[in-house]
C-alpha cells in the first residue's frame, strides 16, 4: 500500500511537471501574440498585461497575406496526407498479405530510407525538380511530401493489417466479395484507427515541414506558413507579436486534428504496439 502511494504520488508530480513544461511555452505565445509593442520588450517581464491588442492578428492578416500561407499550408498537407495515406493502405496491405521474390529487401529497403537525412536528398532532388520545372511549385512540394510520407506510412500501415486475421477476409470472400471488396469492406474499418493515425501524423509533418518548402520555394504567394514564419525573423530583428500570432493560427489545424482523430489516434498506437 505503501508503495502503491509512493507511485501514485511520483506519477501525480511527474506528470505535473511535464504539464506545466508543456502549457508555459503555449501560455506565452499565446500572450505575446496579443501584448502592445511597448510590453513586448519591457523590463521587468510583463507576465500579466493589463493592456490587450488584436494589432498583431490585424497586421497579419492586412498586410502579412497570412490567409494565402495558411490556404497554401492547408490545402497542400491535406492533398499530401490524403495521397500518401491512399498509397500506404495499398503497398502497406501488398506487403501484409503477399509473399513475392526480395519482399524482406523491400521492408529493409523503407526502413533503410527512414535512416537517410532529408538534407542528403535535397542537392539530387532539387536538381531533378527543376529540370521538371517544379521548383516554386506548391505540386512540386507536394510530391516531394507524399515520398517522404509514403515510406514510414507503408511501414506503419504493414504493422496494422498483419495483425488482422486474413481469415475475416476469406470469409468475405466465401461469400461473393472480390479481394478489393475484402480490403475495403472489411479490412480498412477495422484498420481505421491505424489509418487514422497515419493522416493524422502525416497532416501534421506536413503542416510544419520548413526545410523543403524554405528551399524549394522562393515565390512570397506560394508560401506556406513555416516559411512565412520564418520570414519574420530578419537581420533587422524580429518581429516578436506578429509572429507569437502567426504560431497561434497556425496551432488551430493541428489542435482540431487531434481533437477529431485522438480516439482513433491513441487506438491506433495502442494496437500498433501489440506483438505481431
Amino acid at each position: 500500500m505503501r508503495k502503491s502511494k509512493k507511485y501514485k504520488i511520483f506519477r501525480a508530480t511527474m506528470l505535473s511537471i511535464y504539464l506545466i513544461a508543456a502549457i508555459i511555452p503555449i501560455y506565452w505565445i499565446i500572450l505575446t501574440s496579443f501584448k502592445v509593442p511597448s510590453d513586448l520588450y519591457a523590463y521587468p517581464i510583463i507576465y500579466f498585461p493589463k493592456v490587450l491588442t488584436l494589432s498583431n492578428y490585424s497586421y497579419l492578416f492586412s498586410f502579412a497575406h497570412f490567409l494565402t500561407y495558411f490556404k497554401n499550408s492547408l490545402l497542400l498537407s491535406l492533398i499530401s496526407s490524403v495521397i500518401s495515406t491512399v498509397i500506404s493502405i495499398f503497398s502497406g496491405y501488398v506487403l501484409a498479405r503477399y509473399q513475392f521474390k526480395l519482399k524482406n529487401f523491400v521492408i529493409g529497403l523503407l526502413f533503410f530510407s527512414q535512416m537517410i537525412p532529408a538534407y542528403l536528398l535535397m542537392v539530387p532532388q532539387y536538381s531533378m525538380f527543376s529540370q521538371l520545372n517544379l521548383i516554386n511549385s506548391l505540386i512540386g512540394l507536394g510530391i516531394l511530401y507524399v515520398n517522404i510520407a509514403a515510406a514510414f506510412s507503408t511501414i506503419m500501415a504493414r504493422g496494422f493489417f498483419v495483425r488482422i486475421p486474413r481469415s475475416l477476409e476469406e470469409a468475405a470472400m466465401i461469400d461473393g466479395t472480390s479481394k478489393i471488396g475484402a480490403l475495403f469492406r472489411i479490412t480498412v474499418p477495422l484498420a481505421m484507427p491505424g489509418i487514422a493515425a497515419i493522416f493524422s501524423f502525416s497532416f501534421i509533418n506536413d503542416w510544419n515541414e520548413l526545410f523543403t518548402a524554405a528551399l524549394f520555394l522562393n515565390s512570397d504567394d506560394k508560401y506556406t506558413i513555416p516559411v512565412a514564419l520564418y520570414s519574420f525573423i530578419s537581420k533587422a530583428g524580429i518581429q516578436w507579436g506578429v509572429l507569437s500570432a502567426g504560431l497561434v493560427v497556425a496551432l488551430i489545424p493541428t489542435i482540431i486534428v487531434f481533437a477529431f482523430m485522438q480516439r482513433f489516434i491513441i487506438s491506433g498506437l495502442t494496437q500498433g504496439a501489440l506483438k505481431e
